[in-house]
């Protein structure tokens, strides 16, 4: 019923959002000659304000067109190198021949970068995307939006998750090294663990794990307490809700991607107040940097999708509240995980001093999971002053984390080559 409620309320507000539209046009033509003055640049940022607080935030276009290497503009092409009803495969390829006029390394390793299903649309880390662009051709999974799955897809949990991954890896026909940005940690490292079991010649060259809930109960934060101290039942009676006509979707059962904006923006009302108070002191001021860095924010953070009910509640029980990976009881088709079998994945983890969703520690729990990967294939990096959206990009993730996942990227690849030409030389 939420759902429908929630729907029928953008539904009705559509009338307020072109009339908002349409004062703001008048206010912002130059044929309007008092658009310039004190009230006309008031009634603008009004009007601009109102129309984005009632407009739908679809899913954004990813842009990436060109990537600068060795400054030199390179051009991009995406594609889809691989789908199913619940991700599509995105492959972001830069142009060979612009690339080798620039210097850049033509047939680089291969990178996958895990994007998290927890809410918001792969496009959130279109920043991380175009920094690794510079050295890698880059996969990244765009997972689709629950309530555009018809229900005759059928269900996707935790453990499609995992599978998902594994066909992924095999769809790309390389051993690539794998970035598991947050939420996909553990589904990543559990199904590197199955693939290096059954010696599967696709299986990860590296992973590189970023604020990722390995071991939740290592320095709990807001969210990882809620998750513990609410019953089970809790969520599945209070979160879980029923997509309503004329979604493709109709009668599937989700975790609505408003929901969790809603919880995100009540734990920083204020922030959020603030931000939106300078938007439009910039629209009056003429500002226009400023408040076009504010709607890209913005255009990016309302953007949300659902959840299936099953994958959302699974996650909770199995990474949230039993903590069956770090505790060695994970089973995967009735197979325990074992993650000792990671032998020859190298492992990094990288994680934010400031975090608050994955405290320090969580993620890095990793090492001690995986005894058996060797001294020398491991990193481990805690980047000083940054949360958790630091941890995947901006500036500290250009200058200073990605530098050393690039040369850890590069070593292994380099210890893999070595260990090529060992086996074709004998």
């Amino acid at each position: 019923m939420l759902y429908a409620l929630h729907d029928a309320m953008y539904r009705s507000a559509a009338p307020l959002n072109a009339a908002a539209h349409m004062i703001r046009d008048f206010w912002r033509s130059p044929l309007n000659p008092a658009g310039d003055t004190g009230l006309g640049r008031n009634l603008y940022a009004s009007a601009d304000l109102l129309a984005n607080l009632t407009r739908r935030y679809g899913k954004p276009a990813w842009r990436i067109n060109k990537v600068s290497v060795g400054g030199q503009s390179v051009p991009v092409t995406c594609e889809t190198a691989w789908a199913s009803p619940w991700v599509k495969l995105r492959l972001f390829r830069r142009d060979p021949a612009a690339l080798e006029a620039a210097g850049g390394e033509v047939d680089a390793p291969a990178v996958l970068i895990v994007a998290p299903l927890s809410g918001h649309f792969a496009t959130l880390l279109r920043g991380t995307v175009e920094t690794f662009l510079t050295d890698h051709d880059v996969y990244v999974t765009d997972w689709s939006n629950a309530r555009d799955v018809p229900i005759i897809e059928g269900r996707f949990g935790f453990y499609d998750y995992i599978d998902t991954i594994i066909d992924i890896l095999g769809a790309i026909g390389r051993r690539a090294h794998v970035v598991a940005v947050c939420q996909p940690g553990p589904a990543v490292l559990a199904a590197a663990a199955l693939m290096a079991e059954s010696d599967d010649p696709l299986r990860p060259a590296s992973l590189t794990l970023m604020g990722s809930p390995i071991d939740a109960r290592l320095a709990p934060t807001v969210t990882n307490k809620l998750a513990e101290e609410r019953p089970f039942a809790w969520f599945k009676s209070n979160m879980i809700y029923t997509v309503p006509w004329p979604y493709a979707g109709v009668l599937r059962r989700v975790y609505p991607g408003f929901v969790q904006l809603y919880s995100f923006i009540s734990m920083n009302a204020e922030a959020h107040q603030r931000a939106h108070h300078r938007y439009f002191d910039d629209l009056v001021k003429g500002d226009g940097d400023s408040a076009e860095k504010h709607r890209e924010f913005y255009d990016e953070y309302l953007s949300v999708l659902d959840l299936t009910e099953e994958f959302y509640l699974e996650t909770i029980d199995v990474v949230f509240q039993r903590y069956l990976l770090p505790k060695g009881e994970l089973a995967h088709d009735g197979h325990k995980v074992d993650l000792s079998a990671l032998t020859d994945v190298g492992l990094m983890t990288v994680e934010g001093e400031r975090d608050d969703i994955s405290g320090v520690g969580q993620t890095q729990a990793a090492h001690a999971l995986c005894a058996n990967i060797p001294e020398a294939m491991r990193e481990l990096y805690v980047q000083p002053g940054v949360g958790h959206y630091g941890v995947f990009n901006g500036r500290r993730f250009e200058q200073e984390i990605y530098p050393r996942v690039r040369a850890f990227i590069a070593r292994r690849e380099a210890r893999l080559q070595a260990s090529r030409e060992r086996v074709r030389a004998a």
